[in-house]
């Protein structure tokens, strides 16, 4: 944040809200343009966001975020809003996040928590008042693998099979995404983002991106979170149970459930793909280096996959003869 930005905010601040609040102190900062300061007014905790308006739509996080509310999530509140300079006052969801709260004995009940968040956002955000996650758009994120993961990081050249191979790929995973029911969806709900509340939990931040997409994207982003990983046992539990309370809130055909598990895995397959590809671009393009940590995990959830789906083993075989070593000697 600039010092001209950091001033501008400050007086912003004591304009809407009075002289008396407390310092700025760094709350958190995230892969985008926008910086986050917690505060203190008289006797609550609050945060200020400073989202510049050439990169980011505050307008928009302003909107979802009354919406996430009218539904009955633990998102945000806004307080304060000035979207032509791009700065907010929201409420304090507290400090610490899912990814800090989750331990084995734990995550049952935290993803319990979160499953029936996620059927409520599902259930009450109107997802054709969204963007539409279509062809194009899968096809946009699934193209940052190539140019920036495997060419802008690792200066690695695929053969004509392999160029070949990934191409049908992707056009599976566009289908398998396509073909499911379409909902509102977070696009990035995992335990970064949730955070423990001691009521109405999880609280829920970064939604501005929502849009309307496929039903187990939200899922496999929590289930299948780059931030931490579980036993595949466990893991279909939690989908199980998400499938469970999807067909019972009439969001999952009873014809459709067998499928159920097929589009959780593919539907992480798009997003770990696009993922990496992310990590690598932040990493090259925005010097952020400390995602690179993340690519492991992230490429593991595809590895893991090529012995279960014949469509994905040419890309579990790339990942680990090809890129994995690069990586690796990087």
């Amino acid at each position: 944040m600039s010092n001209e930005r950091r001033v501008l905010l400050g007086q912003w601040l004591a304009t809407v809200l009075g002289a008396g609040i407390g310092s700025l102190e760094p709350a958190s900062a995230d892969a985008s343009f926008r910086r986050y300061w917690r505060f203190s007014d008289q006797d609550r905790s609050l945060i200020a966001v400073d989202a510049p308006p050439e990169h980011e739509d505050s307008a928009r996080f302003a909107r979802l975020a009354r919406a996430f509310r009218r539904a009955g999530l633990n998102a945000p509140e806004v307080l304060a809003e000035d979207h032509e300079r791009g700065f907010l006052v929201v409420s304090d969801l507290g400090t610490r996040t899912y990814l800090n709260a989750l331990t084995p004995l734990r995550a049952d009940a935290l993803y319990g928590d979160a499953i029936a968040a996620l059927i409520k956002l599902q259930l009450g955000l109107p997802s054709d008042e969204l963007p539409i996650y279509d062809e194009a758009f899968l096809r946009r994120e699934l193209d940052l693998f190539r140019q920036w993961l495997l060419e802008a990081l690792l200066q690695l050249e695929l053969t004509k099979p392999e160029a070949e191979q990934l191409e049908q790929l992707y056009a599976e995973l566009i289908s398998t995404a396509l073909e499911q029911p379409r909902v509102a969806v977070h696009r990035d709900f995992h335990s970064r983002n949730l955070m423990l509340s001691e009521s109405a939990n999880p609280g829920i931040l970064d939604l501005q991106d929502a849009v309307s997409g496929p039903l187990t994207y939200d899922l496999a982003s929590l289930l299948k979170d780059c931030y931490i990983d579980w036993p595949r046992e466990r893991v279909l539990a939690w989908v199980d149970l998400s499938a469970e309370q999807a067909q019972a809130a009439g969001l999952l055909a009873a014809v459709d459930k067998p499928r159920f598990l097929r589009w959780f895995d593919l539907m992480g397959a798009q997003r770990h793909l696009k993922a990496a590809g992310i990590f690598a671009r932040l990493a090259v393009r925005d010097g952020k280096r400390g995602y690179l940590a993340d690519l492991p995990r992230t490429l593991g959830y595809l590895q893991e996959l090529g012995p279960l789906y014949p469509q994905l083993q040419p890309l579990a075989a790339l990942i680990a003869q090809r890129v994995v070593p690069r990586l690796s000697a990087r």
